[in-house]
């Protein structure tokens, strides 16, 4: 357990994070929030749901105001916006789980049928060649009026790389990468970003931001274990993060900083155990350092974790919390980016949670979009959202809210084609 430290404190960890990361040679990153707040006031948690019941309404605390884009958002994203039915603009939330050897027929139905907004690469890859040619079949047939799909994979290194054949490096552990100068991390991550940027994928679920404890080590199952960490200290954690963010941006490859609000402090995965606890972490930790520092170096996306957060809030998993996504995430580090979940398709931990309701809940907590690992999940997902909110007007309306900032980000990477 790390001592409670003072928000403002690390803010300022990231702020000299963001410093020393500076003097690499490559240029930061220009999409996504620049600035986050330089004090904060703590909102006080409202009491929610509980995860076993979803509520029938969406529920926000009442102290944090709804999320707004910090620039104007093009005409054309309207433009798409609008022409999309409800169902449509359902499936630009879901990232459906797709083999990366290429579309399974059950994967193909789907993908052709549901149209989802994002495809997330499961198994082993093949070389960049074969996945280049596969990519963009699944990326045709999930295209809709000229939207095209988000193609993830999670390319961390070390024992979480997805694509390892032909035309791939094989890369280092978070670990190794943590020894690094944040130099070197950055020209080593342009190359890597470059090499998936070829192969068709245009986001990697990636960088870890959390903040393992020396004292934990591998008895962190999801991070230590797996030597997914940069450092055991949040400054050397951040500084890394933003030297990956910045190479991957350099080739063109979006970055999802994960798993906030930090799996740190956990001894089980939430792919593999349910019931997963941290007991440990505050609303003002330190060890949110470098989850401000990817933000402030533009990270396209933030990943939000299955688990639950005792200290936070203990009713609910922080997937499905309005006080980590709206009253943290976006009120308290002032993002107003894409918020995505990790998986709740697969997932142990989510398991017991019926399959609409990971979704349905997610977005009224304030998130957009939700992973599902397993293909077959996704009708019964967007169903879900469609169903949602045509009973519930002001979920309806934060539905749109999501989509809109969806098609921003796609507008701004050159995967919406308008006129």
């Amino acid at each position: 357990m790390t001592p409670m430290k003072t928000f403002q404190g690390a803010l300022a960890v990231a702020a000299a994070v963001l410093l020393l990361a500076g003097c690499s040679d490559s240029a930061p990153p220009t999409a996504g929030p620049s600035t986050i707040p330089s004090s904060t006031v703590p909102i006080t948690p409202t009491t929610t749901p509980s995860t076993d019941t979803p509520p029938s309404t969406p529920t926000t605390p009442s102290q944090t105001p709804s999320p707004t884009p910090s620039t104007p958002v093009p005409s054309c994203v309207d433009q798409k916006l609008t022409g999309l039915t409800l169902r449509e603009q359902a499936a630009q939330l879901i990232m459906t789980g797709i083999d990366a050897q290429g579309m399974t027929s059950s994967e193909r139905s789907v993908v052709r049928a549901q149209k989802p907004g994002g495809l997330l690469l499961m198994g082993s890859g093949g070389s960049a060649s074969h996945t280049r040619t596969a990519m963009a079949t699944a990326s045709a047939a999930s295209t809709t009026d000229g939207i095209k799909p988000f193609v993830a994979a999670d390319q961390e290194g070390g024992k979480v790389q997805r694509l390892k054949g032909s035309g791939f490096d094989r890369i280092p552990s978070a670990t190794v990468q943590g020894t690094w100068s944040t130099q070197k991390l950055t020209s080593e991550a342009q190359d890597w970003g470059a090499q998936l940027k070829r192969a068709g994928i245009n986001i990697d679920l990636a960088p870890v931001a959390d903040v393992v404890p020396a004292s934990m080590g591998d008895a962190n199952a999801p991070i230590g274990a797996l030597d997914r960490g940069y450092g055991s200290t949040p400054g050397p954690v951040g500084e890394h993060v933003v030297a990956f963010i910045k190479g991957m941006d350099a080739a063109g490859v979006m970055t999802s900083v994960k798993h906030f609000p930090g799996l740190g402090h956990v001894r089980g995965n939430t792919d593999f155990s349910s019931g997963v606890v941290d007991s440990s972490t505050v609303r003002d930790d330190d060890d949110l350092a470098p989850f401000a520092a990817g933000i402030q170096a533009s990270s396209d996306m933030v990943m939000v974790s299955t688990a639950t957060y005792t200290k936070i809030d203990a009713k609910n998993r922080a997937v499905f919390s309005p006080t980590i996504i709206q009253g943290m995430l976006r009120g308290d580090l002032g993002y107003d980016g894409v918020v995505i979940t990790d998986d709740v398709g697969a997932a142990a931990e989510v398991a017991s949670v019926p399959v609409g309701a990971r979704a349905t809940r997610f977005v009224a907590a304030g998130g957009d979009i939700v992973i599902t690992a397993k293909a077959s999940l996704t009708s019964v997902m967007v169903g879900a959202l469609v169903t949602k909110a045509q009973q519930d007007p002001a979920f309806a309306a934060q539905l749109r809210t999501s989509v809109r900032r969806v098609l921003a980000l796609k507008h701004d990477r050159g995967l919406v084609t308008c006129g």
